[in-house]
């Protein structure tokens, strides 16, 4: 599985990438977490604001901080 975090470096962001990983953590699932912060990159995969994230290419959230139990279920839903 392939999880991509597209932000710029803002707190928010940085939040985002820290629920990611402790999602993955706790639910033991062996994934890539990458962090795109290349403003081309971002508009090339659509993503309007930020913080967003992406799973193996598709969007899942952007504009908000999910908490660490919401990308948990969006993860269990992706295996």
């Amino acid at each position: 599985m392939k999880i991509q975090i597209f932000g710029t470096g803002c707190p928010k962001c940085r939040q985002l990438e820290a629920n990611v990983r402790e999602a993955v953590a706790g639910a033991n699932l062996e994934a890539s977490v990458e962090k795109i912060t290349d403003v081309d990159e971002i508009m090339n995969m659509g993503v309007m604001m930020t913080p967003a994230l992406a799973i193996d290419g598709v969007v899942k959230s952007a504009g908000k901080v999910l908490g660490k139990d919401e990308i948990a279920r969006i993860l269990q839903g992706e295996k």
